[in-house]
């Protein structure tokens, strides 16, 4: 099933003020997956705003503790300066991508940790920087990377890729219909005007593919932003990696929860779990498992859970997520 919002967003604002208004998705069904109690570890793998963050550290009064990443610097001085005065040393803080949860979250001291959540996709916080390009409608140069001091701005992919390249990448990671169409404008436009503006790369595809307007749901350039995004962090492979090492920090009766925002994240989730779940990866036609793989977990949710049409009535960005849970079998 393919589900989709606007550019994966996992969390929105409410007009009286961005840090004030930060409204975590699905946040009852989190803690309610999590069940953080006194005393409990946990690990939030993209801190973002903070919102779960803070409901978990509520949960674990008056001593549990709450090891938090992000890869982006802003939101991590962002959640300590909110955060900080109320919790203390029973939250700390990390800058690093999830998929290093194997090295960071040991050395942080959660080598061994009672609930793991990854929200995943782009913070409300991420859209409205006008210097970092992720949105088409906040606007500002092309960069899109969650951590600014590496990897490659989306401008310098949009530059240098040739056209059999910016539409597989178009395809792959945005499932886009009209990738062909929009990479060979791209790459049309360099000899006189390269893109290199949020502003100008959604203009350039509302010109070139601007969709059924009696049926378009969505910007025609949502699919290429979530694309360029995807491709410049690294994002599915970073996802896989990250689920890998969080069964191996989950103690026995921990719980794996994660919210994913667009069809290609999911599907990864979700044979994550059934593949955990089925322990044996033999292959179907041996009679009889030779590997001896055990099943590491068991689903909690099933199906997965999605928000309440009151919760997306409050918070529209919300409408796309999805909720998995697993609970860590004993060893």
């Amino acid at each position: 099933m393919r589900f989709q919002g606007p550019l994966g967003i996992r969390s929105t604002a409410m007009a009286n003020g961005m840090e004030e208004g930060h409204l975590p998705v699905l946040a009852e069904e989190v803690i309610s997956m999590l069940q953080p109690a006194p005393g409990s570890f946990h690990i939030d793998a993209t801190v973002g705003g903070g919102g779960h963050t803070e409901r978990i550290l509520e949960a674990t009064n008056p001593d549990g503790r709450l090891l938090g990443l992000d890869a982006d610097g802003a939101a991590i001085a962002r959640v300590d300066g909110r955060l900080r005065p109320r919790f203390g040393d029973r939250l700390v803080l990390r800058r690093a991508n999830f998929r290093e949860l194997r090295t960071v979250a040991p050395d942080a001291g959660f080598a061994a940790v009672d609930g793991l959540l990854f929200d995943l996709g782009i913070s409300s916080f991420q859209l409205a920087d006008a210097e970092r390009g992720f949105g088409f409608r906040t606007g500002g140069p092309l960069d899109m990377r969650f951590d600014t001091s590496r990897g490659v701005p989306a401008a310098e992919l949009l530059a240098t890729l040739d056209t059999r390249e910016l539409t597989a990448l178009f395809k792959r990671y945005g499932e886009e219909r009209q990738a062909a169409r929009i990479a060979r404008a791209i790459v049309a436009s360099r000899g006189t005007t390269p893109v290199t503006t949020a502003e100008e790369l959604a203009a350039l595809i509302e010109r070139v593919a601007p969709g059924n307007p009696r049926v378009r749901r969505i910007h025609p350039a949502t699919r290429v932003f979530q694309a360029l995004r995807i491709a410049v962090n690294a994002e599915l492979e970073a996802l896989a990696e990250g689920l890998a090492a969080s069964v191996d920090l989950l103690r026995p009766g921990g719980r794996l929860v994660v919210l994913s925002y667009h069809s290609l994240e999911d599907r990864i989730v979700k044979r994550f779990l059934a593949a955990e779940r089925r322990g044996c990866v033999c292959p179907p036609e041996l009679p009889v498992c030779v590997c001896g793989r055990n099943p590491r977990l068991r689903l909690v949710t099933r199906p997965s859970l999605t928000p309440t049409d009151a919760e997306i009535a409050a918070n529209p960005r919300a409408r796309s997520a999805r909720l998995r849970a697993a609970e860590r079998l004993a060893a």
